[in-house]
């Protein structure tokens, strides 16, 4: 339910608290005086945006419901964004008692008497022209929002009657139209005084749910304060693209005092991450030179957690690498499943399984089992959150690097590790790479792969059942 105060300011109440009821609040004087302003409201994951969208919207169509007038609201895509909000509107119509006055129309809108709110999807392709927003146009996950897309086909929607605009979301990079929008409004609050932008990161929320303080302090220790997406999704700050994977305090908390080995010890278990090297192409003198990267296995020992330990996260401690380049492939096949298999008998091996690499993957599949050997296909979205797994690790304390030995491949997985870039993409992607200008990020993508196969690791202790296989 919404109330509106007998002053000149409505008050959302009921379910909403007060950050929530002061954006709110700011909104709708905005509607309801014909202002026109336009509004950005960043909110940690979790501590209630969508729940003040749907009072927000609630409360217009109630006030509005005889006339024929509509509001929009557009999300980055149609299923399950625009869906979601769309579901939480009708159920909060029939906690008020109105869904006897509602009606959804074309799976997309929902009419309360001649008002109706209208969802859709701002997804590049999507066909939206022709729309109208009366009474007010919201964007949802305005982060996520091609801003083309937007000023092409949504913001004309708000020009016939001067509509307020509202920005939801979560902080990414500096390009996003969420981040434009803030820094605009910023800028006028500066000129005229007027508050357009409204800002709650996770703190904000303790003092109404410690629950989710707990958690998000949980997440703040799985992840590390400085992963992006703890500094985006709690703690509401923007990140620039291009910058170091990993900070200098980062690599010193890589950085190990364990020896390296050239053989596993009895008791213990490891994993294995496995970069498969292609061709590149460089200039030389004026020719066309090809160069091959190599194939790089960096093995891990896995650390089990105390069981006091309340995290319960494995910790990864990387005891050797094997640099292969140049070596053919069937020579190459037979000498990492002896390294892999024979040698270093690991629990699990993740195989960068793009390009050349599939039908290696497949073939080391064949040797040490399908249950041991993880394929990992490289898309935008896999390799980002191989990156996102990486960062957790490190920031957690969870991974470390042998110490220095004085080895070419010691030396050429510090350099990496120190020209290693970060590429922040929309949706909350990232990419990490090596400039190839300054050389090959195979030790690096390996490493990745490492954790990614410790986390396909089940190193909980089981009952004993049966027999043990021989070599395991």
């Amino acid at each position: 339910m919404v109330t509106v105060a007998r002053s000149p300011s409505p008050v959302l109440s009921c379910r909403l608290r007060p950050y929530q009821a002061e954006a709110g609040s700011a909104i709708i004087a905005s509607v309801l005086a014909g202002r026109g302003l336009s509004f950005s409201v960043m909110m940690a994951r979790q501590a209630g945006k969508n729940e003040l969208s749907a009072q927000i919207e609630l409360y217009l169509l109630a006030r509005n419901l005889g006339r024929y007038v509509d509001a929009i609201k557009c999300a980055p895509t149609f299923q399950p964004q625009a869906m979601i909000s769309l579901r939480r509107l009708w159920s909060r119509l029939s906690e008020a008692g109105l869904q006897p006055l509602a009606a959804l129309e074309d799976g997309r809108s929902i009419r309360l008497g001649r008002a109706r709110q209208v969802f859709l999807s701002a997804e590049p392709a999507s066909n939206v022209v022709g729309h109208t927003a009366g009474l007010l146009l919201e964007v949802d996950e305005a982060q996520d929002v091609d801003r083309e897309k937007f000023e092409r086909d949504f913001r004309p929607m708000a020009a016939t009657r001067n509509t307020t605009i509202v920005y939801y979301g979560t902080p990414w990079d500096d390009s996003t139209l969420l981040e434009e929008a803030k820094q605009r409004h910023l800028e006028l609050e500066r000129r005229d005084g007027i508050r357009r932008h409204f800002e709650y990161d996770w703190t904000a929320v303790l003092e109404y749910n410690p629950a989710y303080g707990r958690f998000v302090q949980a997440e703040r220790e799985r992840l590390g304060e400085s992963h992006p997406l703890f500094l985006t999704q709690y703690a509401l700050r923007t990140i620039s693209g291009g910058n170091r994977l990993l900070s200098a305090s980062q690599r010193a908390q890589l950085s190990g005092r364990h020896t390296r080995r050239a053989a596993p010890r009895d008791g213990e278990s490891y994993v294995a991450g496995l970069d498969v090297g292609g061709q590149s192409f460089v200039e030389g003198e004026g020719a066309r030179l090809r160069e091959h990267d190599a194939t790089v296995l960096t093995v891990a020992r896995v650390v089990a957690p105390a069981p006091e330990d309340a995290a319960q996260e494995l910790t990864l401690e990387v005891v050797e690498h094997l640099a292969l380049a140049g070596v053919p492939h069937d020579e190459l096949l037979a000498r990492l499943a002896d390294v892999a298999g024979r040698v270093w008998r690991v629990r699990r091996l993740a195989v960068d399984a793009t390009g050349l690499g599939e039908t290696l993957a497949r073939l080391l599949a064949r040797a040490l089992g399908d249950d041991r050997v993880s394929p990992v296909r490289f898309t935008a979205e896999s390799k980002s959150r191989l990156g996102y797994a990486l960062l957790a690790a490190v920031n957690g304390g969870r991974l470390r690097m042998y110490a220095a030995d004085g080895s070419p491949e010691y030396a050429a997985f510090w350099r990496e590790m120190e020209l290693a870039r970060a590429l922040y993409r929309p949706n909350q992607t990232m990419g990490f790479y090596v400039d190839p200008s300054q050389g090959h990020d195979d030790y690096l993508v390996s490493l990745a792969l490492a954790v990614q196969a410790a986390a396909a690791f089940d190193w909980r202790p089981r009952s004993a059942r049966g027999y043990v296989r021989e070599g395991w």
